[in-house]
């Protein structure tokens, strides 16, 4: 057994280095992230209090399922970057991620006794062993010898790893356990199918009753608020708890049933259009028109005959009278955007209408008399434009009579992620698509972005994530911003030792510098790549030379090359001193 331990480990520790590679330590953000996924560095004792409080608060059977699911969770996305870094390598050597990020993490040494599978069979069976098992070493001081194995977070580590890699539920039980007094831990997985006793197991990993039962008066407590105010609940599009946006869909709710009308101000992407068309929904005028029009996007012109219609034969042209939007709109509402862009020909007019309750075709004598709502909404200042003579005051005070401002979303960071994730449904329906969400490190990025075009520039970056990321998988920060110009932070990495050092993003840069001012040889720099790759692949030329983008023989010459140089320059006898 120790020969066959001592094989595996040679093997499964070969590739130990990618994944030590992924380990990042961000002192600015204070932050480690395991690839995109956030981890935490937590004391052993610490975690092992917390599992002793769990056993004493709910009984050691409540625990035991509660610390499995956890692990599942955990060996879940832990499947997922195994699945990332993949590509080009065995079955064997994929699913071997899990057990090495298990060492990584520090949970357990792992070492494989037995490996079988076949993924597109479903073929399955595994043991391993464990040692220094936190879980079992814990359960041990506090608790004594244990009859039963304790490593049950371990176990659901396990479960949930190999399950997701293996697509079937895989079922493990740990038959030597440090908890029990056993030297290491020892355990087997297959699938769940072919144990006889499986359903002994299934209700470790369903919900616990007591969340259910709490999941049910949470559904009845939101049924109870929706049956006594059905009238306040929001439309599905309309999302955000933060003060500002409260504060601002508020006023939206105040202003619907009455008739005043409203001027809507925010940057560009808001969604000024979505609370007009709310405004319109909740209001008496419901069941007429709402019609839009873009202020900025009508030719000047043609601004008057888009809004107030247009006689045949009123110019060249027009060929047939056609209605305008108020006429549209009548008996409804009509939303003008960008209203800051109106010539001051048509603000005179639509001041007139306002005023009258009446229009007047282009190009007719007779008047008409329309019944509309008018909502108007600016992303520019429109007492700037009133004193520099571009908007009119008196249309300026009529439209000002109820003011919503919508604040952008920079200001309601709260409400990023509840938009993400509503976007990230939407589109994964468009695309058909089944997506498990975000990385941690996508989430970071979502939150520190200023959102400049704010929820519309929000909406197009998760359609852009969902097209991208491959299915069953999470949105990473690649997917979301292919070319950010965000300078990365620092972040400390664990080199093949396990040591941490610094990454720097701009360390070419630095080496490109360090060449210019004559602190390095170009030779040197080509010394420390080579004898680096050689260090990384454990003296193995071809695959250092992979590494390089060279063949075999090429780094061989190059090799053969600098260690000739190097030793001319300790043969060569000194140079006189009136040479030198």
């Amino acid at each position: 057994m120790a020969k066959l331990r001592s094989i595996v480990k040679t093997s499964d520790d070969a590739p130990s280095d990618n994944l030590r590679a992924q380990v990042h330590f961000c002192a600015e953000t204070g932050q480690i992230w395991l690839h995109e996924h956030r981890m935490l560095l937590i004391h052993a004792e610490a975690q092992a209090l917390l599992r002793k409080e769990l056993i004493d608060t709910l009984g050691m059977a409540r625990a035991r399922g509660l610390l499995t699911r956890m692990g599942y969770e955990s060996g879940v996305r832990d499947a997922e970057l195994a699945r990332t870094g993949a590509k080009g390598m065995s079955d064997l050597d994929a699913f071997m991620t899990g057990p090495r990020l298990h060492t990584l993490e520090g949970i357990v040494k792992v070492s494989r006794v037995k490996l079988e599978l076949e993924r597109t069979s479903g073929k399955f069976y595994g043991e391993f062993i464990w040692e220094n098992s936190w879980e079992g070493q814990w359960h041990r001081h506090y608790y004594g010898i244990h009859s039963e194995p304790v490593c049950w977070t371990q176990i659901g580590y396990s479960c949930g790893y190999t399950s997701a890699f293996m697509g079937r539920p895989i079922l493990y039980k740990e038959v030597e356990c440090a908890g029990m007094g056993d030297n290491h831990c020892r355990i087997i997985g297959k699938p769940i199918d072919e144990w006889d006793d499986a359903s002994e197991y299934a209700h470790i990993f369903d919900r616990e009753s007591i969340a259910e039962q709490l999941i049910d008066l949470q559904t009845q407590v939101v049924q109870l608020r929706s049956s006594i105010s059905e009238k306040e609940k929001r439309p599905a599009d309309v999302i955000g708890n933060s003060p500002a946006f409260r504060a601002a869909y508020d006023l939206l709710t105040q202003a619907a049933n009455s008739q005043i009308t409203v001027l809507l101000l925010g940057e560009t992407g808001v969604g000024k259009e979505v609370f007009a068309r709310i405004l319109h929904e909740r209001g008496a005028r419901c069941g007429a028109s709402f019609v839009a029009i873009n202020c900025a996007a009508i030719p000047h012109d043609l601004v008057e005959s888009e809004l107030f219609g247009v006689e045949k034969g009123a110019y060249t042209g027009a060929l047939a009278s056609r209605p305008g939007r108020f006429e549209r709109a009548n008996g409804g509402t009509l939303f003008l955007d960008e209203i800051g862009d109106l010539p001051l020909a048509a603000q005179a007019k639509l001041l007139r209408v306002l005023q009258e309750g009446e229009i007047e075709r282009l190009g007719d004598q007779r008047t008409r008399k329309i019944n509309v709502r008018l909502v108007a909404a600016t992303n520019i200042d429109l007492r700037i434009l009133v004193q520099e003579g571009k908007f009119r005051s008196d249309l300026y005070y009529r439209l000002n009579a109820f003011q919503i401002h919508i604040p952008p979303l920079r200001e309601r960071k709260e409400d990023v992620s509840p938009l993400a994730r509503r976007f990230l449904e939407k589109y994964s329906a468009i695309n058909g698509k089944r997506l498990r969400g975000f990385t941690d490190k996508a989430k970071r990025a979502l939150l520190g972005y200023a959102w400049p075009g704010n929820i519309r520039e929000l909406q197009n970056t998760i359609e852009r994530g969902v097209i991208l990321a491959p299915s069953g998988t999470r949105i990473e920060v690649d997917h979301l911003f292919s070319a950010c110009g965000e300078q990365a932070p620092l972040e400390f990495g664990l080199d093949p030792h396990g040591d941490l050092n610094i990454n720097r993003p701009d360390t070419g840069k630095d080496l490109c510098e360090a060449v210019f001012n004559g602190s390095m040889t170009l030779d040197q720099v080509e010394a420390m790549l080579v004898d680096t790759a050689v260090d990384k692949a454990r003296g193995n030329l071809s695959a250092a030379a992979r590494m390089l983008g060279l063949t075999r023989p090429q780094l061989a010459y190059r090799l053969r090359r600098l260690h000739e140089g190097e030793a001319a320059k300790i043969e060569a006898p000194p140079l006189p001193v009136e040479d030198a």
